[in-house]
């Protein structure tokens, strides 16, 4: 098997797969034979509020990525960047703008990975606050390890120019690839306990999994629909693809781990305010068709 393939079909596997058979699994194993599931609360506005927070901490770790792969460039000698709602350009030639390709990632995942870090100790005492912290570590982390991936197999990729730029061998490559494929049921698996703090009830794992099904999994499918409006125009696989491949990995993960999870500590418990975060997400929208769209240059 190729390089390619193995990490294709590696990919195939920790993104869908593995996922998938884990949850149904556990899904056949949490309920016995004969036993009539009881109706269960819905929690329209969670779902509402989550999706909202889902939007707000795409988008702005998308425009974290963007900021910090302009920076560097906007005080290298000889590049003049400009930074736009769904990419960014430069003009001028330097060495260096071909490793600076990967400082965008690199400051999501720090930022991925500072969040994780508050949100596994406690932070967030309201559920707006732990969900958005929670979002944040999810698109930080999950927006950044696939472009490891994406980087081994694609010299023209952002990463995949970095990597070129440090002469990282083709078996370095694939290890890279690996390690970042690994990381992502980690990372996911980690957020489900802070989330189910949230839960009335986690007592089983039927009510574990419906949790994080109306908390995570419902809120960021309706999101990556709420989030095209912020990416257009460009190219629709461009516009599509990003929010497919950041979410569909992770929510399918913390559906799997749901089930065998515990409910962290302390509880969070109160209303989300959904009028707030509606205005925060038309908002975000404004300045970034608005302002962003034309180009903000940056020399």
């Amino acid at each position: 098997m190729t390089r390619i393939a193995w990490v294709l079909w590696a990919s195939a596997l920790v993104a869908v797969a593995l996922p998938v058979a884990w949850g149904l699994l556990d899904a056949w194993r949490a309920r016995p034979p004969g036993v009539q599931a009881r109706a269960a609360p819905r929690p329209w506005r969670a779902l509402l509020g989550s999706m909202l927070l889902y939007v707000l901490a795409f988008n702005l770790t998308f425009f974290v990525q963007e900021v910090f792969l302009v920076l560097p460039k906007a005080m290298t000698p000889g590049l003049l960047p400009t930074l736009f709602h769904n990419n960014h350009r430069w003009e001028g030639d330097h060495p260096l703008a071909a490793l600076f390709q990967g400082t965008g990632a690199l400051a999501t995942a720090a930022m991925g990975l500072a969040c994780l870090w508050a949100v596994r100790r406690g932070a967030g005492r309201t559920p707006t606050r732990r969900m958005l912290l929670v979002w944040l570590a999810f698109c930080g982390l999950l927006m950044a390890l696939p472009q490891v991936v994406i980087g081994a197999l694609s010299g023209g990729s952002d990463v995949g120019m970095a990597m070129d730029y440090l002469q990282i061998s083709v078996t370095a490559k694939t290890v890279l690839a690996s390690l970042a494929l690994a990381a992502i049921p980690c990372a996911a698996l980690a957020l489900v306990s802070p989330v189910l703090a949230l839960a009335d009830d986690a007592s089983t794992p039927r009510a574990r999994v419906r949790h994080i099904v109306w908390w995570i999994a419902l809120p960021a499918l309706l999101a990556m629909v709420a989030i095209l409006p912020y990416r257009v125009p460009r190219e629709w696989l461009e516009v599509v693809l990003l929010p497919v491949l950041v979410t569909v990995p992770g929510v399918l993960w913390m559906l799997a781990g749901a089930a065998r999870a515990t409910a962290g500590e302390p509880r969070v418990s109160g209303c989300v305010p959904l009028g707030r975060l509606l205005i925060a997400a038309l908002a975000l929208l404004v300045f970034f068709q608005c302002v962003l769209r034309p180009g903000v240059a940056f020399y």
